[in-house]
């Protein structure tokens, strides 16, 4: 039996510079793994089988991306092998967390491990490119600029430990649905990624904090008020940043270890709140 951990990311920028030929978004990325993450468990079958706790309401087959990437490794290997995925899921659904995709990217780690394939991670995230764009940067994990459709990956310098506040709102918001309706009202400026690089690089967190910014956040705002509503809460609580990830509508706040408990013991609005750690392996 081989176990894997399928960790979380949040962006701590998100800029959309274009659309391309084959109907996908040009992104621009910042990413950071964290500690928050789902468990999956593999063990060599005769077929691919599939079952999942902690969520009822997750397809247990070829709709889920776990299943999917099983299905990719065979395909991409030519071999038949059977495996029975056991997924605990921890991390909030349809939350721009990536949940799905680090359960997919777990898979295919897991397998290679499982039936010593021997593939290298260059060879991991082309498989996990075929299904997902936010995969390869879930195999990869740690700091990461994301371009492309977020499959074109390159390695940061390490963020600094912080300790993570994530709030999910009630509701759900779709990729599909937040980038159509941004490029209806798309933003008028893009992000300045590379100086916040250069910030990051240099140490200077309180300037690159200002500048992080998810062109999504305010399409995702008009259809989930709350949004802004735990945004304003977090920044009024003395956190360093806070932001919205990926197409929302959870909203992470970075700060320090005490705050972020302080922040957990209190709080009592009407959303999910999670208290984790940025995550640099």
């Amino acid at each position: 039996m081989v176990r894997e951990f399928a960790r979380a990311k949040i962006n701590l920028t998100l800029d959309i510079l274009g659309t391309r030929a084959d109907g996908f978004h040009e992104v621009e990325m910042i990413m950071q793994t964290l500690e928050l993450a789902d468990i999956v468990e593999l063990e060599k079958n005769s077929a691919i089988e599939l079952k999942i706790s902690g969520n009822d309401s997750l397809p247990a087959d070829e709709n889920n991306l776990a299943y999917r990437a099983a299905a990719a490794v065979q395909k991409f290997c030519g071999k038949n092998f059977g495996v029975n995925i056991n997924l605990q899921k921890k991390i909030p659904m349809a939350a721009g967390l990536a949940g799905g995709s680090a359960d997919a990217a777990a898979v295919i780690r897991g397998l290679n491990r499982l039936y010593d394939l021997n593939l290298s991670a260059e060879k991991m995230c082309e498989i996990g490119a075929t299904i997902g764009s936010d995969i390869p940067f879930c195999i990869i994990g740690g700091t990461c600029l994301a371009k492309g459709r977020g499959e074109i990956l390159t390695p940061l310098p390490a963020l600094k430990n912080f300790s993570v506040v994530l709030i999910k709102p009630r509701g759900e918001i779709s990729t599909a649905w937040a980038y159509k309706n941004y490029d209806e009202n798309p933003a008028a400026n893009h992000i300045p990624t590379l100086a916040i690089i250069e910030m990051l690089r240099a140490g200077d967190y309180g300037s690159a904090f200002k500048n992080f910014a998810n062109v999504l956040e305010a399409v995702a705002a008009k259809k989930i008020p709350a949004i802004e509503t735990y945004k304003k809460f977090l920044l009024e609580s003395g956190v360093d940043v806070a932001l919205m990830s990926g197409s929302g509508p959870t909203i992470f706040a970075l700060t320090d270890e005490l705050t972020a408990e302080k922040i957990g013991a209190n709080f009592d609005g009407n959303a999910q709140i999670f208290i984790t750690k940025t995550r640099n392996d």
